[in-house]
């Protein structure tokens, strides 16, 4: 089963259009794909009424991957906070409850920074985490390129099957040390690609705290010759793996949700169970 989704609900303003209540857009994307990456859990841990909406407003089949918060990939210090990370394990853990027992939750994801590179430290940690996290399913996204380095990249992949965890698979600009390759292996039954886009001087712009940076980093639209290529590439994964989840990220310029579109009929893909399309008065 291959599954197609985007990062987020809220800034798909094409599948938006005819929406007459903005605070329906979780509802209305549903209408449109069966999967989605929640982001909104890297920036704060969310009550369990929050997550059990969320739930609500999805068809049964809906799947949701869900973003590690930015304390437990060390994208800024937890002890303003909590009192251990261990704490902040504990807390995530706890507010995925809810849709863990809805069976909604497809995996974690633990998207570690450009600066968490391949040393024995960071290793065991990720295998700390990944134990922390259990019995969630948890996907690993290096973004420092030595883990695939000729060096390492078997060792990396031999390590994320050790230990049961996804080998996140990602389309980013090639940029040096702070992106990895296209690395088409799989570690876990499912497979998971996440497409960033193709935009280097986004991707390498210095000032990564302005605004322009947020809006530039992401901004790429894939032509039909790329998604040509990542057509073959999955059809490689589909004699590999049970699950194929995909995540079209490169929503800089609001290109995502367009491209996933595009791809889904590429791949003849049309899905059932969705929710129902809201309906045009005029």
């Amino acid at each position: 089963m291959i599954y197609i989704g985007l990062t987020g609900w809220g800034d798909h303003h094409s599948l938006y259009a005819d929406l007459t209540n903005k605070k329906d857009k979780l509802t209305a994307y549903a209408s449109h794909f069966p999967i989605v990456e929640l982001d909104a859990t890297y920036y704060a841990i969310q009550r369990h009424t929050t997550i059990e909406k969320w739930c609500n407003e999805t068809p049964e089949r809906f799947k949701f991957i869900v973003k590690a918060h930015q304390y437990m990939t060390g994208h800024s210090d937890y002890r303003d906070h909590y009192d251990s990370i261990k704490d902040v394990f504990a807390a995530f853990r706890d507010m995925l409850r809810p849709m863990g027992q809805a069976g909604k939750l497809s995996f974690v994801l633990l998207q570690f920074p450009p600066w968490f590179d391949c040393t024995s430290r960071n290793i065991k940690y990720v295998k700390y985490a990944k134990e922390q996290l259990a019995p969630y399913k948890t996907a690993v996204e290096f973004r420092h390129q030595s883990w695939f380095t000729e060096q390492f990249k078997e060792d990396t992949l031999a390590f994320l099957h050790a230990n049961k965890a996804i080998h996140t698979i990602c389309d980013e600009p090639q940029a040096g040390i702070g992106s990895i390759p296209f690395v088409n292996r799989v570690t876990d039954e499912t497979a998971f690609i996440r497409l960033h886009g193709r935009n280097v001087h986004g991707w390498t712009q210095k000032d990564r705290s302005s605004e322009e940076w947020r809006n530039v980093r992401y901004l790429y639209n894939y032509n039909g010759v790329e998604l040509e290529w990542l057509k073959r590439q999955v059809e490689i994964l589909r004699h590999k793996t049970r699950e194929i989840h995909i995540i079209f990220n490169n929503n800089s310029g609001g290109h995502a949700a367009g491209n996933a579109q595009q791809f889904m009929e590429l791949m003849g893909i049309r899905y059932e169970g969705l929710s129902p399309r809201q309906l045009k008065l005029f």
